[in-house]
């Protein structure tokens, strides 16, 4: 029974993390403005659902694994929230969660530079199955 909850959780993942990087090429392949607009809106809710899906599977992948992703889909949210206004014409607003947990803050986020986002990208933990 709990092998069944594990693979369900991790299809959802899959499919949640695929959609984000689906919607983004099928909106940029759209030129520019509303419909452009609209993919990476589902992009962001891809995101966002997501991040909804990491936090419930903090107990299979592990603290360490959860919060490095959890960071990188925070920026990639970020650039998406920045990127509809300038196709759309108006504002998104990410408001910040507050979660209780031991070491990763929400609201410590802040911008991470390209050279912090590669370096992230170069140790990306993984989960030890």
């Amino acid at each position: 029974m709990q092998d069944n909850r594990i693979l369900g959780l991790t299809d959802q993942l899959y499919r949640a993390l695929g959609s984000i990087s689906a919607n983004i090429a099928e909106g940029y392949s759209r030129g520019r403005g509303k419909g452009r607009a609209l993919f990476y809106e589902y992009a962001l809710g891809s995101g966002r659902e997501s991040r909804d899906w990491y936090h419930k599977s903090r107990h299979v992948l592990g603290e360490e694994v959860v919060e490095h992703r959890l960071c990188l889909l925070t920026q990639i949210i970020r650039w998406l929230i920045t990127m509809v206004p300038q196709q759309r014409g108006r504002s998104l607003r990410e408001y910040v969660a507050k979660y209780k947990r031991n070491s990763f803050d929400l609201e410590a986020q802040r911008y991470i530079s390209p050279n912090e986002l590669e370096e992230l990208l170069q140790y990306v933990p993984s989960p030890d199955m």
